[in-house]
């Protein structure tokens, strides 16, 4: 992975659906007594082939129950879904999908270059195939000096590196992701971000399920946004963050004559009660942690007055 810092945002392609749910719909019977939880109600959602989407909520909004439901791990109360144009159930559709779950589920004795070579055998994959994907994926996840090493010796940032890794190795259409960047620092977490960026260049689709805002804001296309099971918003990106409220005009640098004279026609010709904040934009603090490691032990602490 490599961090460019880049946010570029490219149209998905066309054709049918990656992802569609018609009433999808689910209810836990409640055990002793107690009464049905209704997980999930009806969902009508698309995923468009190409698109990095996310689907955002609290505990218990109903995430890791759709994702459980695409990835046919559960029935549906009522309603279905098709992902890649079948059935969750359907053994093809599998082989077309690449999965990162919450929690990295991977066995600690064999080492990272065995574990993706033992999922790749899983897939069916040539072992003459595998011996050239194998160092390349490692390479992609930054692992590439820790091939040998045990998987229970890693820590919990380079078990997400892997676990990634091997949703890749079959090269899916499709990568399901539930928190992907868990337990990672904030270079690993950009070079994932970048890892979708390329993925979605190549023309995979992405459903990115995180409780990292900031990680969905930069790389999803559209997000929804689901809370006690029922979607409560659906939208791109930018027409859910758009403020019409306000009026934002970004330049470079003004001397103070000119922001005070702005500043007296904003409100000459808008009315003096217009509210008018005139100062240097703020950089996000993702940016500033990789610029300060990037610069190393050189310089002055960022911030540090002169």
């Amino acid at each position: 992975m490599t961090a460019t810092g880049t946010v570029t945002r490219t149209a998905p392609g066309s054709g049918p659906p990656a992802i569609v749910t018609r009433g999808l719909e689910k209810v836990f019977r409640g055990a002793w007594g107690r009464p049905p939880v209704h997980a999930l109600k009806p969902l009508e959602l698309e995923v468009v082939p190409g698109e990095i989407f996310g689907l955002l909520g609290p505990n218990g909004s109903g995430k890791s129950t759709t994702i459980k439901l695409l990835l046919g791990l559960l029935h549906p109360t009522r309603g279905h879904a098709l992902v890649l144009g079948r059935p969750p159930r359907d053994v093809a559709v599998k082989a077309r999908l690449g999965y990162v779950p919450e929690e990295s589920y991977l066995h600690a004795h064999l080492t990272a270059s065995e574990t993706l070579a033992f999922h790749g055998r899983l897939f069916g994959l040539p072992r003459r195939e595998l011996r050239e994907r194998v160092p390349r994926l490692l390479e992609l996840a930054g692992l590439a000096g820790a091939r040998d090493r045990p998987v229970g010796e890693l820590s919990k940032g380079m078990l997400r590196r892997i676990t990634l890794a091997q949703a890749l190795v079959n090269d899916p259409d499709l990568l399901i992701l539930d928190e992907p960047t868990a337990g990672m620092d904030p270079i690993g977490t950009r070079e994932v971000k970048d890892l979708l960026r390329g993925l979605k260049g190549r023309g995979k689709t992405v459903l990115l399920s995180s409780h990292l805002l900031a990680d969905v804001e930069d790389v999803c296309d559209r997000v929804a946004i689901l809370h006690e099971g029922e979607l409560r918003a659906l939208g791109s990106v930018e027409s859910l963050l758009a403020d019409d409220r306000r009026t934002q005009v970004v330049t470079g640098r003004l001397s103070p004559a000119t922001v005070e004279a702005l500043t007296a026609l904003l409100r000459e010709r808008e009315g003096p009660g217009l509210e008018v904040r005139v100062g240097p934009p703020s950089t996000r603090l993702e940016e500033l942690f990789l610029r300060v490691v990037s610069q190393g032990g050189a310089g002055k602490a960022a911030g540090e007055a002169p």
